[in-house]
């Protein structure tokens, strides 16, 4: 048999299957069937999406956007990619202007359908290959798009050398777990480096790598901690399921975050495999209604 939060959380799921159903429009499509701006700060928890979610379909900043819209997000984990080629074609297309004038074009765009970009994921920001300038650069980039912060792989050698320079930007460097974290990965010096240090707690991972549940984690680092990826593991590096199929307690994770009023995004992250009468856009709409549903 099995137990009770499995049983809430699927049918939470399949609760949001009917109203993710639709068919996926084009970008101007979209903006021009939503005549209300999106809103999903459910509840006083922020819900958004990685725009990794998306990486089976056309994915140009254009594209990710009506999805986001079509999906009812209001917050972003925006994939540097789309973001840099973006603000490139925007510098060749506009004489005079310069990546950082791409960049906050992008971000106007973005607000403009009710978008914001909190963070941006520079996955290799501080690694040693990568000059002081090249990281001076991606600080400024996510500046001007809005975002408050930016995430990466967990590494010390980047927290060490990047934290100095999130605190002199104001821009938080987020650290990205798989399943290497344990319980402990920030009671050392991980964190030490500056004040803008921070963590991007991957709970489906944490799951699959601890076998535990993470609440006690969030509760223990929730002042250090920026956002989440939300996703459903199973155990013991177990696969990504659909969500309410794994052992990553969602719907408690979500609660427990709405009861304490921590200030704590919550991104959709799809990784699990998506049937054919289906498509990333509708699975990432499922997984944001489970989410309405768990904090209504």
């Amino acid at each position: 048999m099995r137990d009770y939060r499995s049983t809430l959380s699927r049918r939470v799921f399949l609760g949001g299957s009917a109203a993710a159903a639709a068919s996926v429009l084009m970008p101007n499509q979209l903006f021009a069937a939503h005549h209300e701006k999106p809103n999903s700060n459910f509840n006083g928890v922020q819900i958004g999406a990685i725009t990794y979610s998306y990486r089976s379909m056309p994915s140009s900043a254009e594209d990710l956007l009506g999805y986001l819209v079509q999906n009812g997000l209001s917050s972003v984990e925006l994939m540097g990619g789309p973001a840099a080629q973006y603000a490139t074609k925007y510098t060749a297309a506009n004489k005079g202007s310069n990546s950082l004038d791409g960049y906050k074009a992008l971000r106007k765009m973005y607000n403009d359908a009710g978008v914001n970009i909190h963070i941006v994921k520079f996955g290799n920001i501080g690694d040693r290959t990568m000059s002081d300038e090249q990281i001076e650069t991606y600080f400024k980039a996510a500046k001007a798009l809005g975002a408050k912060g930016i995430t990466r792989e967990l590494s010390g050698d980047a927290a060490r050398r990047l934290g100095p320079l999130a605190d002199k930007h104001k821009v938080i460097i987020a650290f990205h777990n798989h399943t290497q974290i344990t319980p402990t990965t920030y009671d050392g010096k991980m964190l030490s480096y500056g004040e803008y240090l921070g963590i991007n707690l991957d709970i489906g991972h944490y799951v699959a790598g601890t076998g535990e549940s993470p609440i006690p984690f969030i509760e223990k680092n929730h002042k250090r901690i920026l956002s989440m990826h939300l996703k459903d593991r199973k155990k013991d590096d177990g696969p990504n399921m659909p969500w309410g199929e794994g052992d990553t307690p969602i719907v408690e994770v979500l609660q427990f975050i709405q009861k304490n009023k921590y200030k704590i995004h919550g991104d959709i992250e799809v990784e699990y495999p998506i049937l054919p009468d289906s498509n990333a856009a509708k699975e990432v709409g499922r997984c944001a209604q489970f989410c309405k549903n768990a904090l209504i």
